[in-house]
């Protein structure tokens, strides 16, 4: 692009630059940091396009744009740049997601050209901890084995309905998605307690930078919620992820999820923000 517009899709060049403004807020930025820090900006590494928003001269804003829609540290003007340029290009995300403020601006002005979409997820807090729970550990959760994979898949597949609300296996049969799970069971990002060939509770850290690391896909099986698995696993979980993965640990959960919110806190989770989602 001209270098007299406000909005570019960034290369190599402006690396440390937005490695600046992503560290700057490591535990809201994780899972785009997590990528930049790994394959840099050039599109064929990243997987998706990093635009960036100038001002004279100078980068100030981002969004990622790949399968997520993602504004960071975007004001008014550079949220309005980069929805005019995904409304320029067609939709080609199936979410987008970010900081309430700027998500619910971007998705002011797509909504006209994008809606309806599948949901809208207005407030997830996003929790974070650095330090050690108080919490008794699950001395059973531990690290999934590759040779788990088929009993920890159908558990995974499970949650992933539960929250999204369609099973990873629609579309391409669950290619991509059995390809994620076997990935973070390999880099040892994988954790679960399993009983008989029956998984009790799971849990994985899904993006991972130098500052912070993020746990998704907390799950127990339905009949077996109201036991505190899930406390004495995420303690399990936050212990190890402090000791080899990350000295912070975050998540985000959706704000009707008062069981879960409450049982984060009890680990030693605390609000540091909020999160906005548009689901396609």
């Amino acid at each position: 692009m001209l270098g007299s517009l406000p909005v570019r899709v960034l290369d190599d060049r402006y690396r440390a630059e937005a490695l600046a403004i992503l560290d700057a807020d490591p535990v809201a930025n994780v899972f785009v940091g997590s990528r930049v820090h790994v394959a840099g900006l050039d599109p064929r590494r990243l997987g998706a396009q990093m635009w960036g928003y100038l001002r004279e001269g100078r980068l100030v804003s981002l969004c990622y744009s790949g399968a997520n829609l993602i504004p960071i540290s975007a004001g008014p003007e550079a949220v309005r740049a980069f929805a005019e340029r995904a409304q320029a290009q067609g939709r080609r995300c199936s979410s987008i997601v970010g900081p309430v403020e700027a998500v619910g601006e971007m998705w002011e002005i797509l909504a006209p050209y994008w809606g309806p979409p599948r949901a809208v997820r207005s407030a997830q807090p996003v929790m974070s901890t650095a330090a050690v729970p108080d919490v008794e550990p699950d001395e059973e959760v531990r690290r999934v084995r590759m040779d788990e994979f088929d009993v920890v898949y159908p558990a995974c597949v499970a949650m992933f309905t539960e929250e999204v609300g369609v099973s990873p296996n629609t579309g391409d049969g669950g290619v991509l998605y059995r390809a994620r799970v076997a990935e973070l069971i390999r880099d040892g990002r994988a954790f679960a307690r399993i009983e008989d060939g029956r998984v009790m509770f799971k849990a994985e850290i899904g993006a991972v930078t130098p500052l912070a690391c993020q746990v998704q896909g907390v799950w127990v099986p339905p009949e077996l919620r109201g036991r505190r698995l899930s406390e004495s696993g995420m303690s399990a979980v936050v212990r190890e992820a402090l000791r080899s993965i990350a000295p912070t640990v975050s998540l985000y959960v959706n704000d009707y999820n008062t069981r879960a919110r409450a049982a984060y806190r009890r680990v030693g989770f605390a609000e540091t923000g909020s999160f906005m989602s548009v689901l396609f």
